[in-house]
């Protein structure tokens, strides 16, 4: 088989459905079914059932399909030893990414990284910490981005932290939230940061918000404060080109100093190793140092 036949089918045992497998493979779902039939007739055994509910593996299929995988998967590490030998910068950085750095940094970092290494491509999920971590662990990425403290024994590189704002249109003072009627906009998350904000809050006030809205994303919470349905706390990496739209107050422990979120970069020795990650990390220091020349 070709390699197109090795994804075509690892694609379709991830998605057990006929028509999302045609959309990631970028063809009709009449091709894909005839290709199958093909790929299949070469073997000489029916490797997916189909039905009405979609597609089941064979016993064989599962045996061709394991086989494809790690066909793929060798091929993939050769290419990147390959790569190695090369002066220019090829093969693909795998990233995997806190959603909030996704949407807020990281974008700046690979437009740098695209200008500098144009011949490498990029592959980028995004997620929550815990789902970031497992990517890690499984090799489906070569790097991941998290918010927070990890734990984590491979190498890890801080890249930056933030300071956590209470936002409002109206409120300047920490202490107005008890005397208004806004609720206050939450957001949960798999990080420590829902639990860093109910702790400061309880040290801070003793007592519950008067009302209170919790949101399951981030992005939602930044929307409802910005539009004035009441107030957050956010992270200033979220507060980018909003600092004449709202008030924002430092968040401050008990001691008086900032509270604060940091930013990892992790991965295992041998994934820094490879040369397109090399270079991802040479981009995010020179923007890193850009940022800072910028700020002066």
């Amino acid at each position: 088989m070709s390699v197109s036949e090795f994804r075509l089918l690892t694609v379709l045992a991830e998605e057990m459905n006929m028509r999302k497998a045609a959309e990631r493979l970028f063809v009709s779902q009449p091709a894909l079914s005839q290709r199958l039939q093909t790929v299949e007739k070469e073997w000489g055994v029916k490797i997916f059932n189909r039905s009405t509910k979609g597609l089941s593996l064979t016993p064989a299929g599962e045996r061709i399909v394991e086989y494809a995988k790690e066909t793929l998967e060798k091929r993939e590490r050769l290419l990147e030893e390959l790569q190695l030998l090369e002066p220019q910068v090829h093969g693909t950085l795998k990233i995997a990414c806190a959603t909030i750095v996704g949407q807020n940094w990281l974008p700046k970092v690979l437009k740098l990284y695209v200008e500098r290494y144009p011949h490498a491509k990029i592959q980028l999920i995004t997620g929550w910490s815990s789902e970031i971590v497992k990517a890690l662990y499984e090799g489906d990425v070569h790097v991941g981005i998290i918010r927070g403290t990890p734990e984590w024994k491979g190498r890890k590189i801080h890249l930056f932290e933030d300071p956590l704002y209470l936002v409002d249109k109206d409120i300047q003072n920490v202490e107005d939230v008890l005397s208004t009627d806004k609720p206050f906009i939450q957001f949960k998350s798999d990080s420590s940061y829902y639990q860093e904000i109910q702790e400061w809050w309880h040290s801070r006030f003793q007592m519950a918000p008067k009302r209170s809205i919790v949101v399951d994303q981030i992005e939602t919470c930044r929307q409802m404060a910005f539009n004035g349905l009441g107030y957050a706390i956010l992270p200033a990496i979220t507060l980018a080109n909003h600092e004449h739209d709202l008030f924002q107050i430092p968040l401050l422990d008990r001691e008086g100093a900032p509270i604060q979120r940091d930013t990892w970069l992790l991965g295992y020795d041998a994934a820094f190793e490879l040369r397109q990650v090399q270079a991802f990390v040479e981009t995010v220091e020179l923007f890193m140092a850009q940022s800072k020349e910028n700020r002066l």
